[in-house]
């Protein structure tokens, strides 16, 4: 019986095991780790990806689950990486955050569950949504390039 969890681009959305997730954990320097696994937040105007203007896809950090494309990004001004729609709608999780007198909707990794920004509803049209990202929650593949397959998926981009 196959139980795997397939998005409707077809990517593999499997939790990692512990075991996985552990190994996947050991591999982020302090800072990634601090955001994607602690739900930090990384200074706004110093991430590595935010004045990045190649063709290609931002993948989660952690499990290379292909989230933002990079035609979907946008300046907000924010200090921030902004994409107005992601990769594919079941690979980013939205989950209800009170932290800090506030209530927001953090974006998580459908996958891995890694910690990746928040959305807000005052982005560009079509979607009109802001997708806040950190940038040490993404890693970037520029077209025509292999995605990381840190757990040996198989995922490939069509």
């Amino acid at each position: 019986m196959n139980t795997t969890l397939r998005s409707a681009t077809g990517f593999d959305l499997t939790p990692p095991t512990a075991a996985e997730h552990a190994d996947l954990a050991r591999a982020l320097t302090r800072e990634e780790a601090e955001v994607l696994l602690h739900h930090g937040t990384e200074a706004p105007f110093c991430g590595g990806l935010l004045d990045n203007k190649e063709n290609g896809v931002y993948a989660c950090r952690l499990c290379g689950l292909p989230l933002f494309h990079a035609r979907t990004k946008f300046e907000s001004g924010t200090g921030w990486p902004s994409f107005f729609e992601p990769f594919d709608p079941d690979h980013v999780v939205g989950i209800t955050d009170r932290s800090y007198g506030m209530v927001r909707t953090e974006t998580r990794c459908a996958r891995c569950d890694s910690h990746q920004g928040h959305v807000f509803p005052d982005g560009p049209p079509p979607s009109h949504l802001r997708y806040c990202i950190n940038s040490v929650s993404l890693q970037f593949v520029m077209n025509g390039e292999p995605l990381p397959d840190p757990l040996g998926r198989g995922d490939r981009l069509e």
